[in-house]
């Protein structure tokens, strides 16, 4: 196969069914990896395709992939989207980008112009818990992150996204041109009001003046994002590769199912992707708080049981009928009696809708994948649950599980003694608190006493503790499988 590079093969092979040379770059994205890929872009790409909208992508890789944007740039900023059903495969071309920069490859202030240029309407944002420089239990600005001590020492020099933002939006208010809505796309529940929280804080620290005009001029939509797109095999790529005719570095692979309500709350204009498939709500929060719970909850879940239980994949846990009939009970029993959705939402049909998903073999999404950077997402997938039943007074097994497993999981060490490569930013906490040799029941108590994951109140719950400890000891005695059956 030839690359997708040569101009020439692309020109008579792909045809993104609309004339590129229209577009008008008017969202800057800050985050080009696989989901966005997925996900957003492709919306736009198809908006162009559907409509004939002229709005062009900008990405913007803030760390790393370098490689990436070379190979982007390389092939005039084409890439395709392998979606894998459960029998069969589509692959699908976006060409809704019209430019790609990287801070060492194009200079810091390159990016900043770029997002100061008076078209650019909309940021957008797919840069995960970490990249908010936030403490997520509180939502507050962390200040102690290296990377906002260095932004608000060098304002004019940023290394986060929040300070690129920030130092955008002064460009533009000296220069008298309007602000850009900043459209958070990571699955955070809030997380349009986390941004908004994390800005005003940093901005407040720099420049006040600047704070008020931001305050008066920039909004910061709500939004819910959902299609699972794992990371790509060798498989995958020669799969494509076989559809397309072409090789193609910067492809991803994904589910055909995908899902975007978005908060209709733009300051300055916004693409009409409900005219494919998104949807504009007055308020995203009951859907967020939907999709955080039942899907990223319920994938948190069988990520840490499904590697203690030795499943590579989450298709592999949904094989097992203990893994699937524990997830069903989660979502039903427990997640969905958290959640005040509006009319006409379906919570029964969602759960099956997601056991169907969640089984599909086409797609090889890790256990290990889904099970890192937990201590940032414990909170919204499993805490805030645990709090709402338990004001309820209404019970839960499988919560108190999920939260042991992961205790047992951040062990860095298998049921067969074998090591785990946990991708954490708290890691070295639970080396830490593993290296004390402490009781299981000690252990637990260590954990929930990390009040950036787990808060203050889940610790005072003397019976919700015991339930943690309990299964704690019985996925260190039994294991993750013979758990899981015994709670059924």
């Amino acid at each position: 196969m030839k690359n997708i590079s040569n101009t020439e093969l692309a020109k008579s092979i792909i045809n993104v069914g609309f004339d590129r040379s229209t577009l008008d770059t008017k969202i800057i994205h800050l985050g080009f990896g696989a989901f966005h890929r997925a996900h957003q872009c492709l919306y736009t790409s198809e908006l162009s395709r559907t409509t004939g909208s002229d709005w062009g992508i900008c990405e913007v890789n803030l760390f790393g992939g370098e490689e990436l944007v070379k190979q982007l740039r390389d092939q005039q900023h084409l890439y395709s989207v392998l979606e894998k059903g459960a029998t069969a495969s589509t692959v699908k071309i976006s060409g809704a980008i019209v430019d790609a920069l990287q801070p060492n490859l194009d200079g810091i202030q390159t990016i900043i112009e770029k997002m100061s240029e008076p078209q650019i309407s909309v940021v957008t944002m797919t840069i995960t818990e970490k990249g908010y420089c936030a403490d997520i239990q509180s939502g507050k600005l962390d200040t102690n992150n290296p990377l906002i001590k260095h932004d608000l020492a060098n304002p004019s020099q940023p290394q986060s996204a929040i300070g690129y933002i920030v130092e955008a939006l002064r460009t533009r208010k000296e220069r008298g041109l309007p602000a850009f809505t900043v459209l958070s796309c990571d699955n955070l529940q809030n997380n349009g009001h986390l941004t908004q929280q994390v800005v005003s804080e940093y901005v407040q620290s720099i420049d006040t003046e600047l704070a008020s005009w931001i305050s008066e001029n920039v909004t910061f939509p709500c939004s819910m994002v959902d299609r699972i797109s794992p990371a790509i095999t060798s498989d995958d790529q020669k799969e494509m590769a076989e559809l397309l005719g072409v090789d193609d570095p910067c492809g991803v692979v994904c589910e055909p199912f995908r899902q975007w309500i978005i908060e209709d709350n733009f300051v300055n204009g916004r693409p009409e992707w409900d005219k494919v498939g998104a949807q504009f709500v007055d308020n995203v929060i009951p859907f967020e708080q939907m999709k955080l719970r039942m899907l990223n909850g319920s994938h948190s879940f069988l990520a840490y049981l499904g590697y203690l239980g030795g499943f590579d994949y989450i298709s592999e846990a949904m094989a097992n009928a203990d893994y699937r009939q524990a997830t069903i009970e989660l979502m039903v029993q427990e997640q969905s009696k958290t959640l005040n959705m509006p009319a006409g939402v379906d919570l029964q049909q969602y759960a099956e809708q997601l056991i169907e998903r969640f089984s599909n073999t086409s797609l090889q999404h890790r256990t290990w994948q889904i099970a890192m950077d937990g201590s940032q997402k414990l909170p919204a997938r499993f805490c805030e649950s645990l709090l709402v039943l338990r004001e309820n007074k209404l019970t839960s097994k499988w919560l108190p599980l999920g939260i042991a497993a992961w205790i047992k999981y951040v062990s860095q060490t298998d049921e067969s003694g074998n090591a785990i490569d946990v991708r954490d930013p708290l890691i070295e906490e639970f080396t830490r608190i593993y290296a004390q040799s402490l009781s299981p029941q000690e252990t637990v108590m260590a954990f929930l006493n990390i009040a950036t994951i787990f808060g203050t109140q889940l610790i005072e719950d003397t019976e919700l503790v015991e339930q943690i400890i309990t299964a704690y000891k019985s996925l260190l005695s039994l294991g993750a499988k013979a758990t899981i059956k015994s709670f059924l």
